[in-house]
């Protein structure tokens, strides 16, 4: 994109003879169904062994404080060991939130006729995308 042209699947389009922009979400595709299933398994990962381990201290299942206390020993190693491990499974998690869970279109009237500029999952790109556009418009006219 330019101040005077877009461009979006081969084709080139003057900002003059452009006279409508909308977006708009559809219905999630494939990539961001496997987007969202993989953020239950980081979850998952993340949490289970956790978990596990503070219901077991807190059950308590031998009734000894000793073991009372190797399980909170054992608790603490877990977070020791994978706190700066899990770190990565984070960051993958945030962008996983970033891109968002729905797909974003910008349609365009090009001459009378409605033109799909973009389609993507990508939240962010997607608004960085519409807010250039949307300010380029505004320069043109």
């Amino acid at each position: 994109m330019t101040s005077s042209w877009v461009q979006a699947y081969g084709l080139s389009y003057p900002l003059s003879d452009l006279s409508y922009v909308w977006h708009r979400r559809t219905r999630r595709d494939l990539r961001v169904g496997g987007r969202i299933a993989g953020r239950w398994a980081l979850v998952t990962l993340l949490t289970a062994p956790v978990a596990v381990s503070v219901l077991w201290i807190l059950t308590d299942w031998s009734g000894a404080v000793g073991l009372t206390l190797v399980g909170l020993a054992f608790l603490l190693g877990l977070v020791f060991t994978f706190t700066p491990l899990s770190e990565f499974p984070l960051m993958a998690l945030e962008r996983s939130y970033d891109r968002g869970s729905a797909v974003h279109e910008i349609w365009v009237q090009c001459r009378g006729m409605d033109v799909l500029l973009v389609r993507t999952n990508d939240a962010l790109r997607f608004g960085q995308i519409y807010r250039a556009l949307q300010r380029a418009l505004e320069q043109s006219e």
